[in-house]
């Protein structure tokens, strides 16, 4: 069966009838229903991909996330569905106007390796809760959870629902030319535009959640050990593999070996023995772990002073380890400056203005998060008023992503669109204007031949 026929017996299904609002609950149950069902068959399957993946990170960043975004959106489903008033030109009154939230068609849902789960299903809850069929493309990287997408989709919804097709870059590339009424990538920026081109064939509206270089800025009176261990978190979670990780690190000059050693110790404090800790995410697979390595070498080559926090080296089979390691002041031209890291590589620059701090950050495209350690009200709101990205985070990394009603979505080199809660609901719903004429009204004096009534009303309301 081709992806074609999947999606057009999807259309016709949604020609015939779009879901009410009880059937979206009814979809959004069951698919809670059998996410809590799969929950450690989800632990087990990441684990399986990345070699090693703690069981917590699953659970908090795969499942949990996920069943927050169900809930939500059966929480506030009537009321997002709820028309609106809005309201109608003097001179047409007696009328009336409304938006009209109504489903987009057939959703296709492209998800990446990294949060393999969360990243396929919470898109398709939002897609759901707005009355569409979705398609989702899985990542080939991660087989086991692929699989058991698959498998959980097949439990909950019948094939004129929702299909997942499985396949490598170039199904996903097939994938992508298909006409959808809306498609979401979530991947690197220099594949996102490739499926922006596909998508640009059919008119196909993309919501793009890409990554970039997302900076940490700490300020010079803010407790530096405070901010290290947050960034700490943040560039171990999931080993870094998050494409809102802290990429690289702004502090002041004078704050260096402090920030160097207090993040060494907060590593140190959460992962004793970080080779056999099962609590310490591996690398997805040898390609990444290679890519990781060769920045990091190349940086050591450029005479970069690099610190492991941790052993380095760790490879066995099925399992590649890189430890967190800080790269002080590695110059602008090397590759872990230029891309993406992806990975437990944590460049480390110092300055000496705020101004000279984000000047760097404004220079560079708009990052997928921007994090800002400062305690000064008033510093912070001139720094917001200068910073566009697409998230922020205060005092804290990572957490923006998992809140019900803030959106997420990038801007620029990092994205476009958002989704999560009554965004997302937003996101696959056509916000269609509706105007409901009253039987008595005005028209008729727009009809030739213009009389005088008209004539004097259209100049009186267009006198200089």
């Amino acid at each position: 069966m081709t992806l074609r026929t999947d999606f057009d017996r999807l259309k016709q299904a949604h020609l015939r009838g779009a879901f009410s609002y009880q059937q979206r609950i009814e979809l959004l149950s069951r698919l809670d229903a059998a996410v809590r069902r799969n929950r450690e068959a989800v632990v087990e399957a990441c684990s399986r991909d990345f070699g090693r993946r703690a069981r917590i990170e699953t659970l908090a960043a795969d499942v949990m996330v996920t069943l927050d975004e169900i809930k939500h959106a059966r929480k506030n489903l009537r009321r997002w569905m709820r028309p609106q008033r809005r309201a109608i030109n003097l001179t047409f009154k007696p009328a009336r106007g409304e938006i009209r939230y109504t489903p987009l068609g057939v959703v296709g849902v492209v998800a990446p390796w990294n949060y393999p789960f969360q990243l396929a299903i919470i898109p398709l809850a939002n897609a759901i809760a707005a009355g569409n069929r979705v398609m989702i493309k899985p990542s080939e990287f991660t087989p086991s959870v692929s699989a058991l997408i698959e498998t959980l989709i097949h439990e909950v919804f019948s094939a004129d629902e929702v299909v997942v097709v499985q396949g490598d870059a170039s199904v996903g590339a097939e994938f992508t030319r298909l006409p959808f009424d809306h498609l979401i990538f979530t991947g690197s920026t220099a594949v996102g535009r490739h499926v922006m081109a596909a998508a640009a064939a059919n008119l196909t509206p993309v919501t793009l959640e890409l990554g970039g270089k997302s900076p940490a800025l700490i300020a010079a009176d803010y407790p530096i050990a405070q901010a290290a261990d947050r960034i700490a978190f943040g560039k171990c979670f999931n080993a870094g593999q998050t494409c809102v990780a802290p990429d690289y690190v702004l502090l002041p000059e004078a704050q260096l070996e402090a920030f160097i050693t207090a993040f060494a110790e907060s590593i140190a404090r959460r992962y004793p023995n970080m080779a056999a800790n099962p609590e310490y995410t591996g690398i997805i697979n040898e390609r990444q772990s290679s890519r990781l390595q060769a920045w990091l070498d190349e940086a050591k080559a450029a005479g970069v002073r690099t610190i492991a926090c941790g052993p380095e080296h760790n490879v066995a089979e099925g399992l590649h380890l890189m430890p967190p390691t800080v790269l002080v002041n590695p110059p602008d031209n090397l590759t872990v400056m230029q891309q993406e890291i992806f990975g437990p590589l944590l460049p480390v620059l110092t300055y000496r203005t705020l101004e000279q701090a984000l000047d760097f950050v404004l220079a560079r495209d708009k990052p997928l998060a921007f994090y800002l350690f400062d305690r000064e009200s008033a510093r912070v709101d001139a720094v917001l008023g200068r910073i566009c990205a697409g998230s922020v985070c205060i005092n804290d990394v990572l957490v923006q992503f998992g809140q019900d009603d803030l959106p997420i979505g990038g801007v620029g080199a990092s994205g476009m669109g958002h989704y999560h809660g009554r965004d997302g609901f937003l996101t696959f719903s056509k916000a269609m204007p509706v105007m409901h004429q009253a039987r008595l009204n005005g028209m008729h004096l727009f009809n030739p031949p213009y009389g005088r009534i008209i004539t004097r009303l259209v100049d009186f309301l267009t006198k200089p």
